[in-house]
């Protein structure tokens, strides 16, 4: 028998999307979980094993610890905002039950594997990149020596053992939702766009795009498209419907579906049969004719990342796109009836106030469904943290996170502070949901879909912490104004 292992998503800041879950790190503004897909891999070959995700069942770090107990050999899954939480839980885990192994995945150990060894005591290796097989076959009980992608201490020093491939044939990976069955709560998963109850899973790996900011192709998955066959996709889909009547949707979370038209109209004549309802990722790349394809055979939105409506930004982080194909694109998507959850950056490389100001004014001419604005996160191991720690645009790397995990700007260029960029976040939402036509379109989806109770407590959130934020912007003004202001005499 291999070791009992226990896979974790761990207890962070409440409600932290986070690890394993997402791409992008941080507690919304409106509390919502994407699904821990990478830790469902190896949670599939491994009899006797548990994949916990924490933040979406509320189970707390105290709860944790005592799970634990009951467990030989962690893997937990980090993320730069939740390191130092993440590393204190490890080390009162390891307190509680010596004899445990402990191994840390994600980005932050795949670029810094010496520092997460170095400062974390309770980490017997790490693995670097892609972990499915690394830690199954420690599991099984192979020595860390002959175990490709680890890094781990001998003798007080830090050994790097040789890089692992990229594992190729995905169809022989566990299906993802057979863990979800055996360990996890579907209806504890909330994405505001997306239906309720919904699944989320790949049917790929890997983005041949170079998006300077982007962090799992240049931390994790890497930029090699993989792709699993399209026969085995559709089983998959087809098994979770049966074995979840109560899902409504069926995300794709790939870093990038329907990058080859090809491969996604054959996988659209094989999911036409099943009925589904499902969405995925998409670039604005995307034709016409796949859109097309897609929305026949049961496809409802797409999560598009528009990033910005400055065409020189776009160019700054080699995304590969420009204005013109984007506004295309959501043409395209509206005469066919597909929804858009629209994704834009404020702070990327070359922001300006007057970039900032093109980018809401091209986010409501788009006039998508919803949308989603994040601030720049420079994150170790991207182009764009490389690009910003260079030039001194990074101001603080602390502070990537408020004390709730929620985003705070720390990329700070000439002529355009953080507290701007945080203010005009909330402006940009402010100014896209506060017009009539779009308010009332969200309400109309939320009764249309008796989905009201849920988008009460969703606007409840989002506008609480919306005045958390305007307070600490004014309070930041305040503070420095106050050393800019010369003191009176005699003072």
């Amino acid at each position: 028998m291999p070791l009992k292992t226990l896979f974790l998503n761990p207890p962070s800041f409440a409600n932290f999307d986070g690890g394993a879950s997402s791409r992008w790190p941080a507690t919304r503004e409106i509390e919502s979980y994407w699904y821990p897909v990478w830790l469902a891999y190896p949670a599939g070959m491994l009899e006797g094993s548990r994949l916990l995700d924490a933040n979406p069942h509320h189970v707390s770090a105290d709860e944790t610890i005592k799970i634990c107990k009951n467990y030989e050999f962690l893997v937990l899954f980090t993320s730069t905002v939740g390191w130092e939480g993440d590393q204190r839980l490890a080390e009162a885990i390891k307190a509680a039950n010596p004899a445990m192994k402990v191994c840390f995945v994600g980005p932050p150990v795949t670029t810094s594997p010496d520092k997460a060894l170095n400062e974390c005591s309770a980490l017997d290796f790490i693995c670097r990149r892609e972990f499915d097989y690394s830690v199954v076959e420690f599991a099984q009980g192979k020595p860390l020596s002959e175990i490709l992608g680890i890094s781990y201490k001998l003798d007080g020093k830090v050994v790097h053992n040789a890089d692992r491939p990229q594992a190729e044939d995905l169809d022989a990976m566990p299906w993802a939702t057979k863990i979800y069955k055996r360990d996890m709560d579907v209806t504890k998963y909330n994405v505001p766009f997306l239906l309720h109850p919904y699944i989320a899973l790949y049917s790929t790996r890997g983005c041949p795009a170079q998006c300077t900011f982007c962090l799992w192709p240049q931390t994790l998955s890497g930029h090699a498209w993989r792709k699993r066959s399209t026969d085995d996709v559709a089983a998959e889909l087809k098994w979770a419907k049966e074995n979840f009547p109560e899902v409504k949707e069926f995300f794709f979370d790939d870093d990038t579906f329907n990058i080859q038209k090809v491969r996604t109209v054959e996988l659209c004549e094989k999911l036409k049969p099943l009925n589904l309802t499902w969405s995925c990722t998409s670039r604005v790349t995307t034709d016409y004719d796949t859109l097309k394809a897609m929305k026949e055979s049961g496809c409802r939105l797409l999560i598009v990342g528009f990033e910005s409506g400055d065409p020189q930004i776009l160019k700054n982080v080699k995304k590969g796109a420009t204005v013109e194909r984007a506004r295309q694109f959501a043409k395209d998507c509206h005469s066919l009836g597909l929804t858009i959850h629209a994704d834009f950056i404020l702070g990327l490389p070359g922001e300006t106030k007057e970039s900032i100001r093109n980018t809401i004014n091209f986010a409501k001419s788009l006039d998508c469904e919803t949308i989603q604005v994040s601030i720049a996160h420079a994150y170790p191991g991207t182009e764009f943290y490389d690009y910003a720690k260079a030039n001194g645009f990074i101001v603080n790397t602390q502070a990537m996170s408020d004390e709730g995990g929620h985003q705070m700007a720390h990329i700070e260029y000439p002529g355009l502070p953080t507290d701007y960029v945080m203010e005009m976040v909330h402006r940009f939402y402010d100014e896209y949901y506060f017009r009539p036509k779009a308010a009332f379109r969200v309400v109309w989806k939320a009764i249309m879909n008796r989905d009201v109770p849920r988008l009460y407590v969703e606007a409840k959130a989002f506008l609480k912490l919306r005045s958390q934020r305007n307070k600490m912007v004014k309070a930041t003004r305040a503070r420095q104004a106050d050393t800019t202001t010369p003191a009176k005499a005699g003072a």
